[in-house]
């Protein structure tokens, strides 16, 4: 486990062409798996996620090759994967874990699913009620992974989901697109669309609108040239840092602006921030565009409700951008956070302590009196890459030095974070 040093940076400034979004990555190699023919994707993200979810294909008997900068996949089509030889790893990767098991619901073969420690701890109930009510038979550890999955003929439901959640609706969309009849999953607020986006790319007819997406199966996907645009949650970072270090300005390229995930910017813009995109066009039913950040004073504001869905991976660095907020910042309808890589609200809320901010945590979420200038301390991880990446942020505008424990994790999600981080800041 290495360890990282952050100190502070009079301003950034540069232009940034950011990893491919993890999320459609998850999702481009998946869809790609169980389709028939050749796909394409371009700018798959190198996320150690992401690849987990390619080990997992592998193993399933899935053909992937990297050429010529792209990776080609060899699609097994719907009932065409293998029976894996040993269980999946799923490594830290929740998206890996319950989109996955959507599809090996629908399989004629049992197989079984695990992850790291961190990915024990989450909770699993949330796809396998419905997917057991949809046919299948899975083993758990009180509702928790390893899960073994006894797959076969999967019915058509019509599920309400208690979470807004794009893994859960992701799942059920998946195992749905094997069961015959129309399967539909309601949300108390809107999740990504991604799923929703990509299977219309492979030639699956989706009905969507907010809270709402169905399918009618069972259906056969077709192969797809994708293109991945770059991950939004990844500029996040890079966004709240231009922000807040006074004469900086950053140009971030090919960033995806889905609406369903551009809740940072709107929450940013409500703190009175200042982003510019322009050169927005729509490449494999992804909105992307270029974000131009410049340095801008920033006022308090209460978060909650229907954004929280929105803006639940970029909180950590929000909290961190609401410390050099003038005014109260209320984070609220967020208890989601707890059940994240690690309890990301008493993580963000002990570092920031630390720190010097004046921040309590509540139930589900947190209370941020502004502006507090940092301090330089030690940081815990806590093995969450989201914590490292906007502690890091933290550390290039705290007074002194910062130290981070056990940054690796970053890897998870952002290999090449700190090189990034190194080229902008001006010194």
């Amino acid at each position: 486990m290495s360890d990282r040093l952050l100190r502070p940076v009079p301003a950034i400034r540069g232009s940034i062409t950011l990893p491919g979004d993890k999320s459609i990555s998850h999702r481009a190699l998946m869809f790609s798996a169980i389709a028939t023919g050749l796909s394409t994707i371009t700018g798959l993200a190198a996320a150690e996620d992401v690849q987990n979810t390619l080990l997992c294909l592998k193993k399933l008997g899935v053909g992937i090759k990297k050429q010529k900068g792209k990776i080609i996949v060899t699609g097994a089509g719907m009932y065409g994967l293998q029976r894996p030889q040993k269980v999946l790893d799923a490594g830290n990767s929740g998206t890996t874990m319950r989109l996955l098991s959507g599809i090996l619901a629908a399989q004629d073969f049992t197989s079984t699913i695990d992850g790291d420690a961190s990915l024990r701890k989450r909770p699993m109930r949330r796809i396998i009620e419905p997917l057991e009510n949809m046919g299948a038979r899975i083993d758990s550890q009180d509702f928790k992974a390893p899960l073994t999955i006894h797959g076969g003929t999967l019915r058509a439901i019509d599920y309400a989901s208690s979470v807004a959640s794009a893994q859960v609706k992701s799942c059920i969309l998946l195992a749905g697109s094997y069961a015959r009849g129309f399967t539909r999953v309601t949300e108390p607020a809107v999740s990504r669309d991604h799923t929703e986006r990509m299977l219309q790319e492979f030639g699956a007819n989706i009905r969507h609108k907010e809270g709402m997406a169905g399918i009618k199966g069972p259906i056969q996907l077709k192969s797809a040239e994708l293109d991945v645009p770059g991950d939004i949650s990844a500029a996040a970072f890079f966004i709240v840092g231009a922000c807040l270090l006074p004469d900086s300005e950053i140009e971030l390229l090919n960033v995806g602006v889905n609406p369903t995930r551009t809740g940072i910017l709107d929450a940013l813009a409500h703190m009175g921030a200042f982003i510019k995109q322009d050169d927005v066009e729509l490449r494999s039913n992804e909105p992307r565009a270029r974000l131009i950040v410049t340095s801008k004073k920033l006022h308090g504001a209460t978060f909650g409700g229907l954004l929280i869905p929105r803006i639940i991976d970029e909180i950590p660095i929000l909290a961190v951008a609401a410390t050099q907020a003038e005014g109260v910042t209320t984070i609220r309808d967020a208890g989601e956070l707890r059940m994240k890589e690690s309890d990301r609200i008493m993580t963000i809320v002990e570092n920031l302590k630390r720190m010097g901010a004046n921040i309590r945590e509540t139930r589900d979420g947190m209370i941020i009196q502004g502006p507090t200038r940092l301090a330089g301390a030690e940081i815990e991880s806590y093995g969450d890459h989201r914590i490292v990446m906007s502690f890091s942020i933290a550390g290039l505008i705290a007074d002194g030095e910062t130290l981070i424990r056990d940054v690796d994790c970053v890897n998870t999600s952002f290999p090449g974070f700190f090189e990034l981080v190194d080229k902008i800041s001006h010194v």
